[in-house]
């Protein structure tokens, strides 16, 4: 893989398409972005799989199919800015992602009430039920990749 070229619109961010990652206990949302870094669309679900790993797997693949330079890693941190359990495993997950990614990086960015957002936006959408179920998790993580995308979002260190 050659090396990244950084990207016009945020410093020290590679150009190139990025993938999002909303991590869930159940399941973990995908989406990715174009080509230019600009805008996120939703990929996957996949089913977490915390004894095999599997869902690693199948994003490791994912990211390669795609030719990905970057992960971002929601955050759920609490509305008053804490790290909760939810935190831990996100960034539990990030680091078994990123052994198994390396050298392309793994971000972490707050993602406070993007699933509440992704779930408004799916209901006003019309989309209910069932259907919303399987596709709320990747739409989180198209709100959490299309905001760092912006620029919008805090950036944590590992």
């Amino acid at each position: 893989m050659s090396r990244p070229e950084v990207s016009q619109q945020q410093p020290g961010r590679a150009s190139g398409v990025w993938f999002g990652v909303d991590v869930g206990s159940v399941r973990v949302g995908v989406a990715r972005s174009d080509p230019r870094g600009v805008l996120a669309v939703p990929v996957a679900t996949l089913r977490r799989d915390p004894r095999l790993g599997a869902d690693l797997d199948e994003l490791s693949a994912l990211l390669t199919e795609h030719e990905a330079v970057g992960v971002v890693i929601g955050l759920p941190r609490t509305l008053a800015g804490r790290a909760g359990p939810a935190v831990r495993e996100a960034r539990l997950y990030g680091q078994a992602l990123a052994a198994r990614i390396a050298p392309r990086p793994v971000v972490y960015v707050d993602e406070r009430l993007t699933t509440v957002l992704a779930q408004r936006n799916l209901n006003s959408s019309g989309v209910r039920g069932r259907a919303k179920r399987s596709v709320v998790d990747q739409a989180a993580a198209v709100e959490i990749l299309q905001s760092f995308l912006d620029g919008s979002t805090q950036q944590h260190p590992e």
